[in-house]
């Protein structure tokens, strides 16, 4: 991977909040950049083809929503990997999957429109897999940004 470009930094810095709402967010958010809005929505693509990003798209509380979310973790055998991972993320509810150097090697967050889900969820995939899913319900929220040095 080559390092990110002077412009995709600013892009990167620049949408991490405040993003438009309006009839063209993407026009509006490429202007406040000094870019056209196909020239945006290129360096976006680029960002998720290249791997620097894993997607662009809003980000949404769901506890505001009246949902619920969990962080959760599962001891997967290395061999059997990449077909519990499809097994995980063929529920709608899962939001992220990210593989961890670690015993609990797989993590991920069950985002749910109603709370009961995230137990339902967990047990499915727990009975799907066969493997012991290890919830993690958050106790407090933090936010962290992130900024690309230029």
């Amino acid at each position: 991977m080559t390092q990110l470009s002077e412009l995709d930094r600013r892009i990167v810095n620049a949408l991490q909040g405040g993003f438009p709402i309006s009839e063209r967010p993407f026009a509006e958010a490429a202007a406040r950049l000094d870019l056209s809005e196909e020239a945006l929505l290129a360096r976006l693509a680029h960002l998720v083809e290249s791997g620097y990003a894993s997607r662009f798209g809003p980000l949404w509380n769901s506890e505001e929503l009246g949902g619920a979310v969990c962080l959760a973790a599962i001891a997967v055998p290395a061999e059997r990997f990449e077909d519990v991972a499809a097994q995980v993320n063929a529920h709608r509810e899962i939001a992220h999957n990210y593989e961890r150097d670690h015993h609990l090697n797989m993590w991920f967050v069950v985002s749910a429109e109603r709370p009961e889900r995230i137990d339902e969820t967990i047990a499915a995939i727990e009975e799907e897999t066969g493997l012991k899913v290890w919830p993690m319900p958050k106790e407090e929220e933090y936010f962290v940004g992130f900024r690309v040095e230029a």
